[in-house]
């Protein structure tokens, strides 16, 4: 099809979308399922093949994620049931006090979401950040969306997170200096849009502190008894994020070839730091000194996993669709077809990384995709340019910021901070979509000043 086809297909299948959910109120699994299929067959996929691209761009994306929101869930709901998540909370409030809360919890979030990805870093840091909402009877937002912020921050612009590894990659750029550049730019972002910006948005929106992980009062916990240490919770906490952490590091290592890619141990490591093997490992701690050691019989910690799991199905279904109509627009070549349309703008260097990543990202979903097809594009230019290497670490910074902007209805990360904080679609766009625009907007400002500076 030309690329005037495909742009017109793809902004009708948004519009669509909205409209189903929105305004017709369907159900947002049905409607991207119903949008997705519709999308596929007017770009050209032929019948016999619809079915095979929807499981697998489904599946693609429910893959890894169901397992991380899934245990997640369970792990929040075990810190939550137990009083953990309270023990966290007033040991928190008490060191920092209350006017300092969302700053203490946006600050743990951006140390945290260095080695852990985004989706998990939600997972881990919610119970804590519902408990402290509960206490002060504030508005959850005000402590969720600047520790959202951080998370999103570090995730789409450091290293060790994948989008920028990727892009560094395939562009041949520093590691090293893409590490640097991006932590230069992370930093008064985080500052002004991550936390700052958050605050501002989070007096706008009256939003009542979610009950998908169950309820503070300590009469109607499913773990009752007196509540675990201040050490006990805080070891659980740091399971997965020393796990993920040793992930990180052991993979980067390896591929700068300090140690070996076939030794034995690395794998090990590299293995049980996975995310999705982290927190089930975390998961079965928590049972053990959350529930075992404080004499809870086996079949009501089997219940409580049970009703752990049934709160997130709809999350991981509609994150699932979300990443099925991503797919869809990604097969289809109608990311590909805005990309062309940026390349040929002429435009300068880390204007067309952003602009390219950017319209990648808003037309199919993927953060990573995004980057990496960006880095794929760019990286004849970027070599053959005079850029110097800072430069070049901060081209692939703003393919990062471009690769978070308007997260929206193609993206599972929409529908995941939606379901965790039950918004309705519409106030999802209203609150979500336009926080991580500014973030990235924000982000491309300082790497395109920097561009000029160095």
């Amino acid at each position: 099809m030309s690329l005037t086809a495909l742009l017109l297909i793809g902004a009708g299948s948004i519009a669509v979308l909205l409209f189903l959910i929105i305004y017709l109120k369907l159900n947002a699994t049905i409607s991207l399922i119903v949008v997705s299929a519709g999308t596929a067959l007017a770009a050209g996929t032929q019948m016999s093949g619809l079915l095979n691209l929807l499981i697998d761009s489904f599946s693609g994306t429910v893959g890894k994620l169901a397992i991380i929101i899934g245990f997640g869930a369970i792990f929040g709901r075990l810190l939550e049931q137990s009083g953990g998540a309270e023990v966290l909370a007033e040991t928190m409030l008490r060191v920092f006090g209350k006017k300092r809360a969302p700053l203490a919890l946006s600050v743990a979030s951006l140390l945290f979401g260095f080695p852990i990805f985004f989706d998990a870093g939600l997972l881990v840091m919610f119970p804590i950040i519902f408990n402290v909402a509960r206490r002060l009877n504030g508005p959850v937002l005000l402590y969720a969306l600047p520790a959202a912020g951080a998370f999103q921050v570090m995730h789409g612009l450091m290293p060790p997170h994948p989008g920028p590894v990727a892009a560094a990659s395939v562009a041949g750029v520093n590691l090293g200096m893409v590490f640097l550049m991006g932590a230069v730019v992370a930093i008064p972002v985080w500052y002004l849009a991550g936390y700052r910006f958050a605050l501002f948005m989070a007096r706008r929106f009256n939003i009542e502190v979610p009950t998908i992980l169950g309820t503070q009062d300590p009469s109607e916990r499913e773990l009752p008894g007196k509540a675990p240490s201040f050490g006990a919770v805080i070891g659980l906490l740091l399971l997965p994020i020393v796990l993920i952490a040793g992930n990180t590091i052991t993979s980067t290592l390896q591929s700068s070839g300090v140690i070996a890619e076939s030794a034995l141990w690395a794998q090990i490591v590299r293995f049980l730091g996975e995310t999705p093997i982290a927190l089930v490992i975390a998961v079965l701690a928590s049972l053990l000194v959350l529930g075992y050691a404080r004499r809870v019989p086996w079949d009501n910690l089997t219940r409580i996993v049970d009703k752990g799991f049934m709160p997130v199905a709809s999350i991981i279904m509609v994150a699932g669709a979300g990443g099925m109509f991503g797919g869809v627009l990604r097969e289809t070549g109608i990311g590909d077809a805005l990309a062309t349309v940026l390349d040929s703008a002429g435009l300068p260097l880390i204007a067309s990384a952003y602009l390219i990543s950017v319209a990648l990202r808003v037309a199919q979903g993927s953060a990573t995709v995004a980057i990496t097809t960006t880095a794929g594009l760019l990286g004849p230019a970027m070599i053959a340019s005079a850029a110097s290497p800072a430069q070049l670490g901060l081209v692939i910074v703003a393919m990062g910021a471009g690769s978070f902007f308007a997260s929206h209805v193609n993206d599972s990360g929409f529908w995941l901070v939606g379901g965790l904080l039950q918004l309705d679609t519409a106030t999802n766009l209203r609150l979500w979509t336009v926080f991580t625009s500014v973030i990235s907007l924000m982000a491309f400002a300082v790497a395109a000043l920097l561009y000029v500076v160095v």
